[in-house]
């Protein structure tokens, strides 16, 4: 496995790329990022993983913020340049930004969701995924099985 954090460069070799988008509100949602990296350590594949170690929530998020600009720039382009884009909603979250993330490449052909029973905007989701042909799935554990269906 070949692991690229935020705000790394992003250099994808002949693996599979898989971003690893969904809820990060810290203290609230669960480090789901771990739990994939560490069931996909043994595989043959590249994580993008936007959870930044060095995150300042004191930061101002606007774009003459350098370090905010950085960050959103880094997220974006590796939504570009992933093949697979693997997306979690915490139900105990509100996950703005993976709802813009999910607007944004509903159509792409790489999504696959899991959004729980429970996620305060799950309706919308529903909508959008079945609209736009997004495999939706249950749970963390299905999200860790696409990824090694698509290694295959």
């Amino acid at each position: 496995m070949n692991l690229i954090t935020a705000s790394s460069k992003i250099e994808l070799d002949k693996n599979l790329s898989v971003f690893l988008a969904g809820s990060i509100e810290v203290g609230v949602a669960e480090n789901w990022q771990d739990i994939i990296i560490r069931e996909l350590s043994k595989d043959n594949v590249t994580l993008l993983n936007p959870r930044r170690v060095s995150w300042d929530a004191s930061w101002k998020q606007e774009i003459e913020n350098p370090v905010f600009k950085e960050q959103v720039n880094w997220e974006l382009e590796a939504l570009e340049k992933s093949e697979m884009i693997i997306m979690y909603f915490d139900k105990n979250t509100k996950s703005p930004i993976t709802l813009l993330e999910l607007g944004l490449f509903a159509r792409s052909g790489k999504l696959v969701v899991c959004c729980p029973d429970g996620f305060w905007r799950k309706g919308n989701v529903d909508v959008v995924c079945e609209r736009y042909k997004v495999l939706q799935i249950s749970s963390l554990k299905e999200l860790i099985n696409e990824v090694k269906e698509k290694l295959k």
